[in-house]
């Protein structure tokens, strides 16, 4: 256990993980204090540690922007013109999204005038942009799951792959759908995971830009989901979506 966190510590973006975690975990603990009418003292201690985590990850994130943008440039030679597209452009806006919050912690530390409610709204909705991008690959990459194993089964393009069957010497054995469910995620963790991640992650700034109604303590469980999602996949690289 202590090497994971070493070893996640030895990396920025590790370190990023671990701090969205506490963060977001943060969020959550407050607001079901603050639902069981507990210690106000406490609510607002935990909303000050929120904070100073946000603000701590924008001190870690500060330069990202051109890294990000840099990826965008190698992305476009993918050879899968799917995963070139969603890539691309969710590295464009996840550019962009960092170029924001980039402006959120020069107005927060002071050194310029910012108007906070404009660039948090403009930060998430790139943020959005860059996920739903994810989130098509994710599906792309699911589908493509599914059309192999349907080809190895000799089972005809768009014909439902709910009764896979498969052979043990004599006979054909439907293969229980919890089952089937478990061998998915052991051969494409990589997929699930990422699919996990972005699913958890997209409802974030929906709340944010008040398209979905959701409560802090929701967003914080949906951050803690999303930070272990993406902290699995640094650890195991089994579990990393490539090429990312």
């Amino acid at each position: 256990m202590m090497d994971v966190i070493v070893k996640l510590n030895s990396q920025t973006a590790g370190r990023d993980k671990i701090v969205r975690l506490l963060q977001y975990a943060s969020k959550a603990a407050w607001h079901y204090m603050q639902q069981k009418q507990l210690s106000r003292q406490s609510i607002d201690q935990l909303k000050s540690l929120e904070y100073t985590f946000s603000s701590f990850r924008k001190l870690l994130r500060l330069g990202r922007f051109l890294d990000m943008l840099y990826g965008a440039f190698s992305s476009i030679h993918y050879p899968d013109v799917t995963v070139r597209i969603t890539c691309t452009l969710s590295k464009i806006a996840n550019a962009l999204f960092l170029l924001a919050d980039h402006i959120l912690w020069i107005g927060r530390i002071g050194l310029i005038n910012v108007n906070s409610e404009k660039w948090v709204k403009v930060a998430n909705k790139y943020w959005l942009c860059s996920i739903t991008m994810n989130l098509v690959r994710d599906v792309y990459e699911i589908w493509c799951i599914l059309e192999r194993e349907g080809r190895r089964l000799g089972i005809p393009p768009g014909e439902s792959l709910h009764r896979t069957c498969l052979a043990d010497g004599f006979s054909h054995k439907t293969v229980p759908l919890n089952l089937r469910a478990v061998t998915f995620v052991e051969e494409h963790k990589d997929v699930v995971v990422d699919t996990v991640k972005n699913g958890c992650d997209v409802m974030i700034p929906l709340t944010a830009l008040g398209y979905m109604r959701l409560s802090p303590g929701a967003v914080g469980l949906l951050g803690v989901v999303s930070s272990v999602a993406a902290i699995i996949s640094l650890i195991d690289p089994l579990a990393r979506l490539t090429p990312a």
